[in-house]
């Protein structure tokens, strides 16, 4: 049994981790970073640099920022010096209006902007910005979370130094996490304390439903659910998984102002996670109590594998996020315990090793293709099948099979994500 303190120190996990976020996290984190900056520095800043870690370069060069029908980081730290509120956090550029982005075309245009990749740093996440004004200067670096301030200066006055990551996260205990315990908290838990993850269900349907009305990115949800759906893969609970979950992908990726509710940084996750749990608890006639408990399963799943993973990395997110989803489903199928880890480990079995190769419109793509696997995992638990640990990378224990999977995540997939980064940057 969870006893009470394990259990809200589980659910401050949940809530620091699934929140909502307007537009792709690393150039809105990168946004963040520079509202704050200017805030310290007083004014509108008259020159911003911008020194990345190559993970965050990678997944802010080719992803819509909201409101400004633009793509890529310049309009991001334009709009984030001119009218971010770093109060807002992922929400920084809520308040952008038109106007607002003809000015940062401005900014842009009079190379006020320097990005450059930060040497010789470890860490995937870390932005550091400067900004100047006169001989005014302000710094501000965010590491290890989007949201994660770690220094900030102004004019050589240091005003906050946890130089690493780790310090930043001390306030917060940060409980020991095993899907067995992730299972029993999502299963056991006062309904009152965990209700607020119907929040995820609300936000993510109403960008997946936005995606349907406009054109947004490849448009993968609207032609989902168009012909296709009827001709070829039936009017089914699975069609209306692949079209919400892609849909509502299509719709931040491109640039729609309209917040998702994101988990471990990443809206996409936070989508994956969400949404083929939704779907199948509504179109089976699933209770309210039900859809909580399996959103929190799928939730919480994801932000345990995350922990090992790392905020960013080669691995594609969606993977960890539609085992998460896979895990709901497999629930709300009506398996216990046995079943649900069965699902993981054929998720992990089928989709290690999908790179991330950035934010961007394509990423729906991506996502389709862990949802579908999701719901294959789920069929295939609940008929009794998993993949056997003399298969690959699966381990008889399945906590073990999610380490095998973080850690060529996190570690052997370091010289594939300098590759990639490369091929990006060297384009003709």
């Amino acid at each position: 049994m969870i006893n009470k303190e394990e259990r809200e120190q589980i659910i401050a996990l949940v809530k620091r981790e699934v929140v909502p976020a307007i537009g792709c996290t690393e150039p809105i984190a990168v946004a963040l970073c520079v509202a704050r900056a200017a805030e310290l520095l007083g004014c509108c800043p008259e020159k911003v640099t911008a020194l990345l870690s190559a993970n965050i370069l990678k997944n802010a060069m080719g992803v819509g920022i909201p409101g400004t029908g633009m793509v890529g980081l310049p309009i991001a730290i334009a709009l984030g010096a001119l009218v971010g509120k770093s109060a807002y956090q992922l929400e920084v550029l809520k308040d952008s209006t038109p106007a607002d982005v003809e000015q940062g075309k401005q900014f842009i245009a009079d190379k006020r902007i320097r990005i450059a990749l930060k040497d010789g740093i470890e860490e995937k996440l870390y932005i550091e910005v400067h900004c100047q004004a006169g001989n005014d200067s302000a710094v501000a670096v965010i590491a290890g979370g989007h949201t994660t301030f770690v220094y900030l200066e102004h004019n050589g006055e240091v005003l906050l130094d946890k130089q690493c990551a780790e310090a930043a996260e001390e306030e917060a205990p940060v409980p020991e996490l095993t899907l067995r315990k992730v299972y029993d908290f999502a299963l056991t838990a006062p309904l009152d304390e965990i209700s607020f993850i119907l929040e995820t269900a609300r936000l993510n349907k109403a960008a997946a439903e936005r995606s349907f009305e406009g054109d947004y990115g490849h448009g993968l949800g609207k032609m989902l659910r168009g012909n296709y759906e009827h001709k070829i893969m039936g009017d089914s609970v699975f069609s209306h998984i692949l079209s919400y979950t892609s849909g509502a992908c299509d719709a931040r990726m491109a640039g729609a102002m309209i917040p998702v509710m994101s988990n471990s940084g990443s809206g996409n996750q936070g989508i994956s996670a969400t949404m083929p749990v939704v779907v199948y608890a509504e179109e089976n006639g699933k209770t309210e109590e039900e859809l909580i408990r399996a959103l929190m399963l799928s939730h919480l799943t994801v932000i345990y594998i995350k922990q090992s993973l790392g905020r960013l990395s080669a691995l594609c997110g969606c993977v960890v996020a539609a085992t998460g989803s896979s895990c709901g489903i497999t629930w709300l199928m009506g398996g216990g315990y046995e079943q649900v880890s069965y699902a993981v480990q054929n998720m992990i079995a089928n989709l290690t090793g999908m790179i991330c190769d950035g934010a961007k419109p394509s990423c729906a793509l991506k996502v389709t293709t862990g949802v579908a696997t999701a719901v294959l995992s789920a069929i295939m638990a609940m008929e009794g099948r998993c993949v056997t640990s003399v298969e690959g990378i699966i381990d008889r224990d399945v906590d073990q099979s999610i380490r095998n999977l973080t850690e060529i995540g996190s570690h052997g997939m370091n010289e594939t994500d300098k590759l990639v980064l490369d091929i990006m940057t060297h384009k003709h």
